[in-house]
């Protein structure tokens, strides 16, 4: 593969397997930190070694290759802000009693039903000085919301850790936030919080402060509101007001990405450019001109659109793409694509636990190394079967890149994003241009209304043609179990697949065989990694009682009406598809449960119990009013549990009865779902 023959490409790979390597392992700070120190001097002694001995090149080698891999690794724990003394995490009283605490707002997130929600960074605990990312989430109420980005807020309260997923393979916001380096929540009414009057006037606040003057023009000429928050997204990156129904239409019909702001949209933005100054000769001065040009216009797009991290990653992207193409290296591209991917990284390494990081990336390498291939097996005459064969093939290309990620994160596939792709392609062209030009003179509030009903027709086309795509609903492939062993060992199919096909040889092909033989043993090992396994989950659902008993694949549920709550089937089929399982049958809640020899009795609002039957664990479902003092001194059992069903006040007794017992204590709307394998 050509691209391993970049000196760079080496380094890139043991860059991030070192920052893999930090973020699993978490070493010490101080510990990698000499480590880095002594990787160095052996690098510099290996370098004038070399210098006299040719045969040391390759102890040369190998040592620029372990400071890359340990750079990588002092690179994530330096970003880590948690390892930081003046990090709010190692304040262990804000967490347990009311402090007051100090931070300034920095970046509105999308309302629920009951909060406003921002991003907020942290000044001030009581009298000393801390910093780090929080959510600050003000209740709603029927007066106005009135605080902006840039606002120092007092309150008094206490940090709220970020729970982890209550219920088995449901998304971990936790982790997701703790990648972002966000630890801690706050819930405040807007009587609680005191406003100060000087507000913050930084980046972040100009950036809110056009946004808001952009809306605002645009209500000014009544922009249809469902459209315009559409536009928002496509041209911004605000997603805050999209409906629900139009996202799922978007995931349904394979075109997500259009709605965040990323490499497909910066793209556009240098085609644009691109086609204004091509009248601008390729001298060496016209091409500079258009390179400040298009580093001018990408850099600018990523202010106003407010400096997301998606924004920022794909305008260094094809900055450097755009830098590449001016010193006439547009054949080596994949060798600027490394030097964006690497310094990306080292700015922020976890970058690289970003789902729209790895998806971009993915894309974009295969798109230029994969695309020419699929474009050579058809060269058609007409030019608009060209361009709709080129969509096509950058589509196809894309597609097989992210296809075995998407499974894993996502596991759904939608059939028809080649049709989805074919069409909006066009439509959306028009809308990033006039969408551009309007957002541009909203800025200025001289926008034309025959812009705005040019724009606002595109966007309600667009979304009528994702509608009817996405309405194909047995199109749509769900509920694809698919692991991390499935995951490497595709890519590893894929890869080499390619590899083969664009210079055959036998070499080539028997690695393709035998990643095909790996990836059947990937599915045997799975195979006989489920049947092996037996487990029962008691579920966290708020007022009913839902228990799982797994027998290998087959599942049977207790306590359960699919017709009767879709998020009670929500719970459920992620947790069937993650662990490969089909659902075998439902069944009424039986008092006593067995697996592995133990033996789990439960106890309903009935409060019927036998006396001797001596249960290994003691399930209390639906409030029973019981003594549980009595019950534990009749019954032994090892731990109690006490699902969702029962109501709050009960439970608080029980616990208190537990620990003069000595007796474990899980209560599942607490601590989450109970798992006993």
């Amino acid at each position: 593969m050509k691209v391993l023959n970049y000196p760079l490409s080496k380094i890139t790979i043991f860059f991030i397997t070192g920052i893999l390597a930090g973020y699993y392992l978490q070493p010490g700070l101080l510990c990698i930190s000499f480590t880095v120190f002594l990787a160095l001097l052996s690098l510099i002694t290996s370098y004038f070694l070399s210098l006299k001995k040719k045969k040391l090149i390759l102890f040369f080698s190998l040592n620029t290759y372990l400071v890359a891999f340990f750079i990588g690794c002092l690179t994530l724990l330096f970003h880590t802000e948690s390892l930081q003394k003046t990090n709010y995490t190692n304040c262990k009283k804000v967490f347990e009693e009311p402090q007051q605490i100090t931070f300034c707002l920095r970046e509105k997130l999308k309302s629920n039903d009951y909060n406003d929600r921002y991003i907020a960074i942290i000044n001030r605990i009581e009298n000393q000085n801390y910093t780090g990312r929080i959510i600050v989430n003000i209740q709603k109420d029927s007066l106005p919301n009135l605080l902006v980005i840039g606002n120092t807020i007092r309150l008094k309260t206490t940090l709220q850790q970020n729970s982890s997923p209550k219920n088995p393979n449901q998304f971990d916001y936790a982790r997701y936030l703790k990648d972002k380096q966000i630890y801690a929540q706050v819930f405040a009414t807007k009587s609680e919080i005191r406003i100060n009057k000087t507000i913050k006037k930084d980046i972040w606040y100009y950036t809110a402060k056009l946004h808001s003057r952009i809306v605002n023009n645009l209500n000014k000429q009544h922009f249809a509101p469902t459209e315009m928050n559409v536009a928002l997204a496509l041209i911004l990156g605000q997603r805050q007001e999209i409906a629900s129904d139009i996202i799922q239409d978007y995931q349904f019909s394979g075109a997500t990405h259009i709605l965040s702001v990323s490499g497909l949209h910066v793209g556009f933005i240098m085609l644009i450019i691109g086609f204004v100054l091509k009248p601008i000769g390729n001298t060496r001065k016209g091409s500079f001109i258009k390179l400040l040009a298009i580093l001018t216009s990408l850099f600018t797009f990523a202010l106003i659109s407010g400096l997301s991290p998606s924004v920022l990653r794909s305008v260094v992207m094809f900055s450097f793409l755009a830098i590449g193409n001016h010193l006439r290296r547009g054949n080596n591209t994949y060798h600027t694509l490394l030097v964006s991917l690497f310094l990306i990284l080292l700015f922020e390494p976890y970058f690289l636990f970003d789902v729209g990081f790895q998806l971009s990336y993915l894309a974009l390498f295969f798109i230029i190394w994969l695309q020419p291939e699929l474009k050579n097996i058809w060269k058609p005459k007409n030019k608009i079967a060209m361009n709709i064969w080129n969509v096509l093939t950058v589509s196809f290309a894309a597609q097989i890149g992210t296809l075995p990620l998407c499974l894993y994160y996502f596991h759904q596939f939608p059939g028809l994003f080649f049709v989805t792709n074919i069409v909006i392609i066009p439509i959306l062209s028009l809308v990033m241009i006039v969408g551009i030009l309007v957002m541009i003179l909203a800025v200025l509030n001289t926008v034309p209304q025959f812009l705005i009903q040019v724009l606002e027709k595109s966007i309600y086309l667009l979304n009528k043609v994702i509608h009817i795509v996405a309405s194909f609903d047995s199109f749509v492939i769900r509920d694809i179990s698919f692991n991390s062993h499935y995951l490497l060992a595709f890519y590893l199919c894929i890869i080499l697949s390619i590899i083969w096909i664009k210079r055959p040889s036998f070499l080539k092909f028997t690695g393709v065989l035998n990643a095909i033989i790996i990836l059947q043993l990937s599915f045997i090992f799975t195979k006989k990694e489920i049947q092996s396994q037996k487990e029962i989950i008691v579920f966290n659902v708020k007022k009913k009682t839902i228990i799982s008993k797994r027998n290998g694949k087959e599942v049977t549920i207790f306590g359960y009406n699919p017709l009767k709550d879709s998020a009670q089937n929500m719970i459920l089929n992620s947790y069937l598809t993650a662990n490969f399982c089909q659902l075998k049958k439902t069944s009424k809640i039986q008092n006593t449960l067995y697996l592995n020899h133990q033996k789990i009795y439960i106890i309903d609002s009935t409060t019927v119990y036998p006396k001797m039957i001596n249960p290994d664990i003691l399930l209390l479902i639906q409030s029973p009013k019981i003594n549980l003092e009595r019950v534990l001194k009749n019954l032994h059992p090892g731990i109690i549990i006490a699902d969702a069903s029962n109501s709050y006040s009960i439970q608080k007794i029980w616990k208190t009865t537990c620990l003069k017992q000595k007796i474990p204590f899980h209560s599942i709307s607490e601590k989450g779902f109970y798992k006993l394998n």
